[in-house]
C-alpha cells in the first residue's frame, strides 16, 4: 500500500465492494444486494453503466446466432431488459451484422433503469470516485482507496469485485496479467450518432452496398481507416447510431497514448460522418448528434485466473463443470486491419464460462467480472458482448454474497450451491 500524505477517511465498511459499473459490475452489485448482502458500488463516473451507456446502444450475446437463435442469458440481466422496453426505450434488432440478434436501446434511458434497479436493491453507490490503490493484508483484499474531490477514502469490504474493464484492482494486488505489452489487442471505436435522418431510405441501403461504397472511400476523397462497419436503428425517431471508426494500435494503458486515441477517434467521427451525408441515400439533411462520452476500449488487461479459457475451448463450444454462464458470440476480432475477422462456433451451439475464470491467481477474496476475465485473445474476442458480461456480474455476485453467507474464503464457494442459486435467479446455465 501507498504512503499518504494526506489522511484517509473512513467509508461505511460493506460486505460486497463492486469496482465499476458498467454491465459486468452493475449487474454484479445488483445481484448481491438483491441476496441480502451490504453492497457498495464505486464509479469513477456520475452515472452507472460503463461502455452500455458511455459508448454502445446495443446488448449482443443475449441470444446465439444463426438460423435458430437461442437466448442463453437470463436473470438480473432480464430485469433491465423488462424496465427498457417499460419506458419505450428498446427495440430487438435483427442479426444485420453477423453478431445475433441484438437488444439496441436509448443509453440515456439505460443510465436511469441501472440506478433505479441498483437502488430498489439497495446497493450504496459512490460516484466520481476513483480508485488508486488497495487494502491488503498478505494475498488477501481487504477493500480499496479511493479518490474524489474531498480527498482519499478508505473502503473496507470482505469481498471486492474487480469489474473495472482494466483489471485494475487485480494489477494493484499484482495478478498476473496479459495485456498490450505482450501481444496485439483490438482497436478502439469512438461511436457516434447521426440525427435528422430519413429513417425509412437509410434502412433500405443493404450492409454490402454499405460495404461497397466504403471500399470505394479513398477515391472519393475519404480517408475511412476501417471499410466497413455498422450504422443502425435506434429507439429514437430520426437516429441512427454507428459503429465505424477504428483507432489502432493503442495501448490503452498509457496516458499519453489514450489521450491521442481519444483525439484521433473524434476526427475519424467527423470523417465517417461526411462520408455518410455526402454518399449514402437517407442521411442527406442529416447531422452528427453527439460522440460517445469516451473511446470504446475492448481489451487491455486480461488476467491469468485459475482456469484461462481457449480459443479452442470457444471454437469447440467446450463445456465445463464449475459453468457460470455461457456464450455462442463468435470470435469477433477488430484488428488493425480494415475489416473485421469472424469466426463462428457450430450452428446453435454455445461454451460454458467456468467460474475459475473470475478467481485470480495470488489473490484472494477478489473477483474479475467482465471484459478482464482469464481468457486468451480469441476467446475474449468473442466473451467480452455485453450480455456475457452481464452474466458474469450475475455470477461474481452471487459468489460474493454467498462466500460472505457462508463465511468462506471465494474459492470455498461449493459450485453446485453456487449454480442452483444461479438458476433460481434466472440465470441460464445449459
Amino acid at each position: 500500500m501507498m504512503i499518504y500524505s494526506t489522511s484517509l477517511q473512513d467509508l461505511p465498511s460493506t460486505d460486497v465492494l463492486v469496482v465499476g459499473s458498467g454491465s459486468a459490475g452493475a449487474t454484479a452489485a445488483i445481484t448481491a444486494a438483491r441476496l441480502g448482502v451490504a453492497t457498495s458500488l464505486v464509479e469513477r463516473y456520475g452515472f452507472m453503466g460503463g461502455i452500455s451507456t458511455q459508448v454502445l446502444d446495443t446488448f449482443y450475446g443475449f441470444f446465439t446466432p444463426g438460423v435458430h437463435p437461442r437466448k442463453v442469458v437470463g436473470g438480473v440481466p432480464d430485469s433491465v431488459i423488462e424496465e427498457l422496453f417499460k419506458r419505450n426505450a428498446a427495440i430487438y434488432r435483427p442479426n444485420t451484422y453477423g453478431a445475433g440478434q441484438g437488444i439496441t436501446y436509448d443509453p440515456e434511458t439505460l443510465k436511469v433503469v441501472w440506478e433505479h434497479l441498483a437502488r430498489q436493491a439497495g446497493v450504496r453507490l459512490y460516484y466520481h470516485a476513483l480508485v488508486v490503490d488497495v487494502l491488503s493484508e498478505g494475498a488477501e483484499i481487504r477493500g480499496v482507496v479511493i479518490a474524489s474531490k474531498t480527498g482519499l477514502y478508505r473502503l473496507s469490504a470482505k469481498v471486492v469485485i474487480d469489474a473495472s474493464g482494466d483489471a485494475d484492482v487485480a494489477a494493484r494486488m499484482g495478478v498476473p496479467f496479459e495485456s498490450s505489452r505482450d501481444g496485439p489487442i483490438q482497436s478502439l471505436t469512438t461511436t457516434f450518432k447521426m440525427i435528422n435522418v430519413d429513417v425509412a431510405r437509410a434502412k433500405s441501403v443493404k450492409k454490402s452496398e454499405l460495404h461497397a461504397k466504403m471500399q470505394q472511400a479513398e477515391q472519393l476523397g475519404y480517408d475511412l481507416p476501417r471499410k466497413e462497419g455498422s450504422v443502425h436503428i435506434t429507439p429514437l425517431p430520426g437516429v441512427m447510431a454507428t459503429n465505424m471508426t477504428r483507432v489502432r494500435d493503442v495501448d490503452p494503458l498509457d496516458l499519453t497514448q489514450l489521450t491521442l486515441a481519444e483525439i484521433e477517434g473524434r476526427r475519424q467521427s467527423l470523417e465517417y460522418a461526411r462520408f455518410l451525408i455526402e454518399q449514402i441515400p437517407g442521411y442527406e439533411n442529416a447531422a452528427l448528434g453527439g460522440f460517445s462520452i469516451q473511446i470504446g476500449i475492448r481489451e487491455s488487461r486480461r488476467i491469468f485466473g485459475e482456469y484461462r479459457l481457449t480459443r479452442a475451448d470457444v471454437l469447440s463450444a467446450r463445456k465445463f463443470d464449475d459453468a457460470i454462464a455461457q456464450c455462442g458470440a463468435p470470435i469477433e476480432e477488430h484488428h488493425a486491419g480494415q475489416d473485421t475477422r469472424w469466426e463462428y462456433l457450430p450452428e446453435g451451439e454455445t461454451y460454458h464460462i467456468p467460474y475459475r475464470c473470475l478467481l485470480p491467481q495470488k489473490a484472494e477474496q477478489l473477483l474479475v467480472a467482465g471484459r478482464c476475465l482469464s481468457a486468451d485473445h480469441d476467446a475474449h474476442a468473442s466473451v467480452r458482448s455485453m450480455g456475457q458480461c452481464m452474466a458474469m456480474g450475475q455470477a461474481a455476485g452471487t459468489a460474493a454474497a454467498l462466500a460472505v453467507a457462508l463465511n468462506c474464503q471465494l474459492r470455498e464457494v461449493p459450485i453446485s450451491k453456487l449454480q442452483s442459486t444461479l438458476r433460481q435467479t434466472g440465470a441460464v446455465l445449459d
